[in-house]
């Protein structure tokens, strides 16, 4: 942080343009940066620090937005150290993740389990091998999709993406996992790709645009964020979590999402750029 602070010392930069993942090897550090940065009263682009921190934390996220009324799978968290309890509300199969961990890190198709055993086994793994505490919601088929928002008040939504898991054969759970999202040569093999969704029920897409808006403004973002929903062959729309200050990179959802929605990658930077210049930080509200 001095390294920062001497840095916007030096060139006193209208902006900083925000690409942290993580801070001292901490993935729920970088809201303390960004902290840093108001206190500093200096604009940045992405989310601000109470965004990021609801989101980050997908048990709290998940918490809040049960309380605003929006479906969300099913969900137990279990913290490292704690007497193994599978809760009764929990119906198989289940799906474990890391509470705070991003990127698919710590997900393989062990990550589905079918019984109590498995379920234990993968707890194990991502308390000792993620080293966070894990979470365990209950699976839910269905297609998967990722919806891109921008804005502070007034708020875009971005076409809706999918993910299409290709010729993956039945015996794998249709999930995004690490070698999904990030193996090349695997997404060749069973031709996964993602791209804008279609076919979707005019009641589906304007719940996931609602949708989207909502929890948006449950968790207090700002900048830019990605929704990620399952959608039930009955139509049903469940919210798996919300992500601040998703990948920007070209040829990544987000950047695609809003090039099939009529903005280049170039006119996408600058947008992001404006929002953070006019995002009204509580330095802002204060001291003007």
């Amino acid at each position: 942080l001095t390294e920062l602070r001497s840095a916007i010392a030096e060139w006193q930069p209208d902006i900083v343009f925000n690409l942290l993942e993580e801070f001292d090897g901490i993935v729920t550090y970088d809201q303390h940066v960004v902290a840093f940065l108001e206190l500093m009263r200096q604009p940045y682009t992405g989310c601000n620090p109470r965004g990021l921190l609801l989101s980050r934390d997908k048990s709290l996220s998940k918490q809040l937005l049960a309380f605003h009324r929006i479906a969300t799978p099913q969900f137990a968290v279990f913290p490292r150290g704690a007497h193994f309890h599978v809760p009764r509300k929990l119906r198989f199969p289940l799906f474990v993740k890391s509470t705070v961990e991003d990127a698919s890190l710590g997900i393989a198709q062990a990550s589905v389990v079918e019984d109590a055993a498995r379920l234990r086994e993968r707890i194990e793994f991502v308390h000792e091998q993620v080293k966070t505490d894990a979470l365990v919601e209950e699976y839910i088929e269905g297609r998967e999709l990722y919806v891109g928002v921008m804005g502070n008040e007034r708020l875009t939504r971005l076409p809706v993406w999918e993910m299409v898991f290709g010729s993956m054969p039945d015996s794998l759970a249709a999930i995004a996992t690490r070698k999904v999202k990030w193996d090349k040569r695997y997404q060749a093999k069973y031709g996964i790709t993602t791209h804008a969704a279609t076919d979707l029920p005019p009641q589906v897409l304007a719940a996931l645009d609602r949708l989207s808006r909502r929890i948006y403004r449950a968790l207090g973002m700002s900048g830019y964020a990605r929704m990620d929903f399952r959608v039930t062959a009955q139509g049903q729309v469940y919210v798996l979590e919300a992500n601040a200050n998703p990948n920007l990179e070209s040829a990544e959802d987000f950047a695609e999402s809003a090039r099939a929605g009529g903005l280049g990658y170039g006119e996408l930077l600058e947008r992001l750029m404006d929002l953070g210049l006019k995002y009204r930080a509580q330095w802002r509200a204060t001291y003007g």
